[in-house]
Protein backbone atom coordinates (compact mmCIF):
# COMPACT_ATOMS: atom_id res chain seq x y z
CA UNK A 1 0.00 0.00 0.00
CA UNK A 2 2.89 1.96 0.97
CA UNK A 3 4.18 1.43 -2.49
CA UNK A 4 1.05 1.90 -3.92
CA UNK A 5 0.84 5.74 -2.53
CA UNK A 6 3.85 6.86 -3.37
CA UNK A 7 3.25 6.01 -7.21
CA UNK A 8 -0.09 8.08 -6.91
CA UNK A 9 1.82 10.72 -5.65
CA UNK A 10 4.68 10.64 -7.72
CA UNK A 11 1.66 10.20 -10.90
CA UNK A 12 0.13 13.45 -9.16
CA UNK A 13 3.13 15.28 -9.53
CA UNK A 14 4.19 14.48 -12.80
CA UNK A 15 0.78 15.13 -14.17
CA UNK A 16 0.44 18.58 -12.44
CA UNK A 17 3.95 19.72 -13.78
CA UNK A 18 3.27 18.45 -16.98
CA UNK A 19 -0.12 20.56 -17.42
CA UNK A 20 2.34 23.40 -15.78
CA UNK A 21 4.33 22.98 -18.83
CA UNK A 22 1.58 22.92 -20.93
CA UNK A 23 -0.18 26.19 -19.65
CA UNK A 24 3.17 27.67 -19.78
CA UNK A 25 4.30 26.89 -23.58
CA UNK A 26 0.86 28.26 -24.37
CA UNK A 27 0.99 31.44 -22.74
CA UNK A 28 4.86 31.61 -23.95
CA UNK A 29 2.81 31.13 -27.35
CA UNK A 30 0.54 33.61 -26.48
CA UNK A 31 3.24 36.30 -25.56
CA UNK A 32 5.87 35.42 -28.13
CA UNK A 33 2.64 36.73 -31.09
CA UNK A 34 2.30 39.66 -29.61
CA UNK A 35 5.75 40.67 -27.78
CA UNK A 36 7.69 42.68 -29.84
CA UNK A 37 11.26 40.50 -28.63
CA UNK A 38 10.48 37.21 -27.77
CA UNK A 39 11.27 34.37 -30.42
CA UNK A 40 12.55 37.36 -32.79
CA UNK A 41 15.27 37.86 -30.71
CA UNK A 42 14.52 41.33 -31.12
CA UNK A 43 17.35 43.78 -28.92
CA UNK A 44 17.01 47.15 -30.96
CA UNK A 45 19.85 49.52 -30.28
CA UNK A 46 18.87 52.95 -31.29
CA UNK A 47 22.26 54.54 -30.00
CA UNK A 48 24.57 52.14 -31.78
CA UNK A 49 22.57 52.68 -35.02
CA UNK A 50 22.90 56.81 -34.35
CA UNK A 51 26.58 56.28 -33.49
CA UNK A 52 27.51 53.83 -36.38
CA UNK A 53 25.71 56.59 -39.39
CA UNK A 54 27.81 59.09 -37.98
CA UNK A 55 31.05 57.39 -37.69
CA UNK A 56 30.82 55.07 -41.02
CA UNK A 57 28.68 57.10 -43.54
CA UNK A 58 30.26 60.04 -45.17
CA UNK A 59 27.94 62.46 -47.19
CA UNK A 60 24.97 61.63 -45.81
CA UNK A 61 23.36 64.07 -43.47
CA UNK A 62 19.87 63.56 -44.75
CA UNK A 63 20.07 59.38 -45.05
CA UNK A 64 21.83 60.02 -41.14
CA UNK A 65 19.15 62.39 -39.95
CA UNK A 66 16.05 60.36 -41.94
CA UNK A 67 16.75 56.37 -40.89
CA UNK A 68 18.14 56.96 -37.11
CA UNK A 69 14.88 59.36 -36.03
CA UNK A 70 12.63 57.29 -38.52
CA UNK A 71 13.85 53.57 -37.01
CA UNK A 72 13.99 55.43 -33.27
CA UNK A 73 10.63 56.34 -33.17
CA UNK A 74 9.10 53.41 -34.95
CA UNK A 75 10.70 51.81 -32.31
CA UNK A 76 9.63 53.44 -29.21
CA UNK A 77 5.77 52.76 -30.24
CA UNK A 78 4.20 49.52 -28.58
CA UNK A 79 1.68 49.24 -31.04
CA UNK A 80 2.32 51.44 -34.60
CA UNK A 81 -0.15 51.94 -36.71
CA UNK A 82 1.49 51.02 -39.97
CA UNK A 83 4.68 49.22 -40.70
CA UNK A 84 7.86 51.57 -41.42
CA UNK A 85 8.83 52.01 -44.97
CA UNK A 86 11.78 54.21 -46.20
CA UNK A 87 12.97 53.94 -49.62
CA UNK A 88 16.88 54.63 -50.18
CA UNK A 89 17.30 56.56 -53.31
CA UNK A 90 21.00 57.39 -54.81
CA UNK A 91 23.92 56.74 -57.41
CA UNK A 92 25.78 53.30 -56.85
CA UNK A 93 28.43 52.95 -54.03
CA UNK A 94 26.70 56.20 -51.57
CA UNK A 95 25.87 53.76 -48.89
CA UNK A 96 22.03 52.61 -49.56
CA UNK A 97 22.87 48.85 -48.88
CA UNK A 98 25.44 49.82 -45.92
CA UNK A 99 22.85 51.86 -44.26
CA UNK A 100 20.30 48.65 -44.75
CA UNK A 101 22.91 46.13 -43.23
CA UNK A 102 23.57 48.74 -40.32
CA UNK A 103 19.50 48.42 -39.40
CA UNK A 104 19.25 44.91 -39.36
CA UNK A 105 22.48 44.75 -37.52
CA UNK A 106 21.04 47.21 -35.01
CA UNK A 107 17.95 45.64 -34.65
CA UNK A 108 18.95 41.94 -34.51
CA UNK A 109 22.64 41.86 -33.41
CA UNK A 110 22.91 40.55 -37.06
CA UNK A 111 22.36 42.02 -40.48
CA UNK A 112 21.60 39.25 -43.30
CA UNK A 113 22.46 36.34 -41.21
CA UNK A 114 19.12 37.35 -38.95
CA UNK A 115 16.38 34.59 -39.67
CA UNK A 116 14.12 38.01 -39.19
CA UNK A 117 16.18 40.07 -41.54
CA UNK A 118 15.01 38.95 -45.16
CA UNK A 119 16.81 40.27 -48.35
CA UNK A 120 15.24 40.18 -51.70
CA UNK A 121 17.22 40.93 -55.07
CA UNK A 122 15.31 40.91 -58.28
CA UNK A 123 17.62 39.08 -60.64
CA UNK A 124 17.67 36.05 -58.20
CA UNK A 125 14.57 36.00 -57.06
CA UNK A 126 12.53 37.82 -59.85
CA UNK A 127 14.02 37.14 -63.08
CA UNK A 128 11.54 36.54 -65.71
CA UNK A 129 9.28 39.74 -66.28
CA UNK A 130 6.55 36.96 -67.66
CA UNK A 131 6.10 35.61 -64.34
CA UNK A 132 4.69 38.66 -62.38
CA UNK A 133 1.44 37.19 -61.37
CA UNK A 134 3.56 33.80 -60.11
CA UNK A 135 6.12 35.80 -58.34
CA UNK A 136 3.22 38.27 -56.65
CA UNK A 137 1.82 34.55 -55.04
CA UNK A 138 5.50 33.41 -54.05
CA UNK A 139 6.14 37.03 -52.35
CA UNK A 140 2.93 37.76 -50.59
CA UNK A 141 2.80 33.97 -49.12
CA UNK A 142 6.48 34.31 -48.06
CA UNK A 143 6.23 37.82 -46.29
CA UNK A 144 3.00 36.64 -44.81
CA UNK A 145 4.72 33.69 -43.09
CA UNK A 146 7.39 35.17 -41.99
CA UNK A 147 5.38 38.18 -40.10
CA UNK A 148 3.36 35.44 -38.88
CA UNK A 149 6.56 33.60 -37.46
CA UNK A 150 7.73 37.19 -36.44
CA UNK A 151 6.37 40.86 -36.53
CA UNK A 152 9.16 42.35 -36.25
CA UNK A 153 10.54 41.07 -39.58
CA UNK A 154 12.65 43.64 -41.44
CA UNK A 155 12.35 43.25 -45.32
CA UNK A 156 14.73 44.57 -47.52
CA UNK A 157 14.57 44.85 -51.79
CA UNK A 158 17.49 45.51 -52.96
CA UNK A 159 17.68 46.93 -56.64
CA UNK A 160 14.16 47.83 -57.11
CA UNK A 161 15.09 49.78 -60.89
CA UNK A 162 15.57 46.23 -61.84
CA UNK A 163 12.48 44.41 -60.70
CA UNK A 164 9.50 43.88 -62.96
CA UNK A 165 6.83 46.28 -62.46
CA UNK A 166 3.76 44.75 -61.01
CA UNK A 167 5.48 42.30 -58.55
CA UNK A 168 6.13 44.85 -55.67
CA UNK A 169 2.40 46.29 -55.54
CA UNK A 170 1.65 42.86 -53.68
CA UNK A 171 2.71 44.45 -50.68
CA UNK A 172 0.15 47.11 -50.51
CA UNK A 173 -2.13 45.33 -48.23
CA UNK A 174 0.92 44.67 -45.57
CA UNK A 175 2.26 48.25 -46.12
CA UNK A 176 -1.90 50.51 -44.86
CA UNK A 177 -2.91 50.38 -41.19
CA UNK A 178 -6.39 48.50 -42.10
CA UNK A 179 -4.96 45.02 -42.88
CA UNK A 180 -5.70 42.07 -40.21
CA UNK A 181 -3.01 39.24 -40.26
CA UNK A 182 -3.81 36.33 -38.01
CA UNK A 183 -1.79 36.32 -35.13
CA UNK A 184 0.78 38.79 -35.21
CA UNK A 185 0.69 42.47 -35.48
CA UNK A 186 2.16 43.02 -39.13
CA UNK A 187 2.45 46.79 -38.43
CA UNK A 188 5.46 46.05 -36.82
CA UNK A 189 7.70 45.21 -39.76
CA UNK A 190 9.55 47.58 -41.70
CA UNK A 191 10.44 47.48 -45.28
CA UNK A 192 13.63 49.29 -47.03
CA UNK A 193 13.25 49.75 -51.00
CA UNK A 194 16.70 50.22 -52.63
CA UNK A 195 17.18 51.30 -55.82
CA UNK A 196 19.38 54.07 -58.41
CA UNK A 197 16.22 55.57 -59.55
CA UNK A 198 16.06 59.32 -59.16
CA UNK A 199 19.70 59.51 -58.74
CA UNK A 200 19.66 62.20 -61.73
CA UNK A 201 17.51 64.34 -59.67
CA UNK A 202 19.84 63.66 -56.65
CA UNK A 203 22.71 64.81 -58.44
CA UNK A 204 21.50 67.69 -60.13
CA UNK A 205 20.71 69.31 -56.90
CA UNK A 206 23.84 68.04 -55.29
CA UNK A 207 25.98 70.04 -58.34
CA UNK A 208 24.04 73.06 -57.94
CA UNK A 209 24.03 73.72 -54.27
CA UNK A 210 27.89 72.89 -54.67
CA UNK A 211 28.03 75.16 -58.04
CA UNK A 212 26.68 78.25 -55.88
CA UNK A 213 29.08 78.08 -53.48
CA UNK A 214 26.92 76.31 -50.74
CA UNK A 215 27.20 73.40 -48.60
CA UNK A 216 25.56 70.10 -49.21
CA UNK A 217 24.12 69.82 -45.66
CA UNK A 218 22.24 72.97 -46.68
CA UNK A 219 19.88 70.50 -48.76
CA UNK A 220 16.94 69.32 -47.03
CA UNK A 221 14.68 66.16 -47.25
CA UNK A 222 11.73 68.50 -48.51
CA UNK A 223 13.99 70.15 -51.57
CA UNK A 224 13.71 66.37 -53.03
CA UNK A 225 11.32 63.95 -51.29
CA UNK A 226 8.67 64.92 -53.96
CA UNK A 227 10.80 64.88 -56.97
CA UNK A 228 12.49 61.77 -56.27
CA UNK A 229 8.80 59.96 -55.79
CA UNK A 230 7.01 61.52 -58.87
CA UNK A 231 10.74 60.95 -60.78
CA UNK A 232 10.38 57.03 -59.70
CA UNK A 233 6.21 56.47 -60.32
CA UNK A 234 7.17 57.73 -64.25
CA UNK A 235 10.22 55.78 -64.62
CA UNK A 236 9.52 52.40 -66.82
CA UNK A 237 12.85 50.83 -65.48
CA UNK A 238 11.68 50.77 -62.22
CA UNK A 239 9.88 47.92 -60.15
CA UNK A 240 7.71 50.95 -58.63
CA UNK A 241 6.42 52.48 -62.18
CA UNK A 242 3.00 53.46 -61.57
CA UNK A 243 2.32 51.30 -58.73
CA UNK A 244 -0.50 52.20 -56.00
CA UNK A 245 2.45 52.12 -53.36
CA UNK A 246 3.48 55.39 -54.24
CA UNK A 247 0.00 56.42 -55.68
CA UNK A 248 -1.26 55.56 -52.42
CA UNK A 249 1.58 57.16 -50.07
CA UNK A 250 2.47 54.63 -48.56
CA UNK A 251 6.07 54.96 -48.29
CA UNK A 252 7.06 56.65 -45.14
CA UNK A 253 10.06 58.66 -46.62
CA UNK A 254 11.93 58.67 -49.82
CA UNK A 255 15.91 58.90 -48.72
CA UNK A 256 18.11 60.89 -50.67
CA UNK A 257 21.86 59.59 -51.00
CA UNK A 258 23.50 62.09 -52.09
CA UNK A 259 27.34 61.96 -54.72
CA UNK A 260 30.30 62.01 -53.25
CA UNK A 261 33.35 64.10 -53.58
CA UNK A 262 36.69 63.03 -53.08
CA UNK A 263 37.16 64.24 -49.64
CA UNK A 264 33.98 61.08 -48.91
CA UNK A 265 36.09 59.02 -51.23
CA UNK A 266 39.51 59.51 -49.30
CA UNK A 267 37.48 58.98 -45.84
CA UNK A 268 35.94 55.50 -47.41
CA UNK A 269 39.88 54.44 -48.35
CA UNK A 270 40.81 55.48 -44.58
CA UNK A 271 38.26 53.09 -43.50
CA UNK A 272 39.38 50.64 -45.35
CA UNK A 273 43.05 50.36 -44.20
CA UNK A 274 42.28 51.07 -40.83
CA UNK A 275 40.10 47.63 -41.24
CA UNK A 276 43.74 46.00 -42.20
CA UNK A 277 45.76 47.91 -39.35
CA UNK A 278 46.98 50.05 -41.98
CA UNK A 279 45.67 53.56 -40.89
CA UNK A 280 48.61 55.22 -41.54
CA UNK A 281 49.04 54.73 -44.69
CA UNK A 282 48.24 58.24 -46.02
CA UNK A 283 50.15 57.44 -49.45
CA UNK A 284 47.29 55.08 -50.29
CA UNK A 285 44.20 57.50 -49.48
CA UNK A 286 46.16 60.13 -51.57
CA UNK A 287 46.52 57.68 -54.24
CA UNK A 288 42.87 55.87 -53.94
CA UNK A 289 41.40 59.38 -54.14
CA UNK A 290 43.01 60.08 -56.91
CA UNK A 291 42.77 57.15 -58.96
CA UNK A 292 38.79 57.14 -58.90
CA UNK A 293 36.70 58.47 -61.76
CA UNK A 294 34.88 61.91 -60.99
CA UNK A 295 31.78 63.44 -62.84
CA UNK A 296 31.47 66.15 -64.32
CA UNK A 297 34.65 65.31 -66.08
CA UNK A 298 35.62 68.89 -66.25
CA UNK A 299 34.98 69.97 -62.75
CA UNK A 300 36.06 66.67 -60.99
CA UNK A 301 33.41 67.15 -58.51
CA UNK A 302 31.70 63.91 -57.53
CA UNK A 303 32.79 60.15 -57.93
CA UNK A 304 31.21 57.99 -60.90
CA UNK A 305 31.13 54.88 -58.41
CA UNK A 306 30.84 56.77 -54.60
CA UNK A 307 32.81 54.11 -52.62
CA UNK A 308 32.51 51.05 -54.39
CA UNK A 309 35.53 50.58 -55.86
CA UNK A 310 37.45 51.31 -53.02
CA UNK A 311 38.53 48.06 -51.72
CA UNK A 312 39.81 46.80 -55.01
CA UNK A 313 41.59 50.09 -55.56
CA UNK A 314 43.13 49.49 -51.99
CA UNK A 315 44.39 46.73 -52.78
CA UNK A 316 46.33 48.01 -56.09
CA UNK A 317 48.15 50.24 -54.11
CA UNK A 318 48.63 48.83 -50.74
Amino acid sequence: MELRGAVVILFALFYSSSLSVVHTFQMKSIYCTISDSCDCDFKPDVRGLEWDLYRNLYGQHLAQEVVSEAVGDFIRKENPDRPLVLSFHGASGTGKTLVSSMVGRHLYGTAMSSPYVHQFIPTLHFPLSDQVQQYKMELRRWVEGNLTRCARSVFIFDEMEKMAPGVIDVLIPFLGPDYVLFQTNYRKAIYIFISTAGEEIINDLTLKTRLAGQEREDIRLQDLEASISQAVFNNRNSGFYQSQIIAEKLITFFVPFLPLNRHHVERCARRELCQRGECHRTDVVEAVGGAVNYTPQDGQHFSSTGCKSIPAKVNLFL
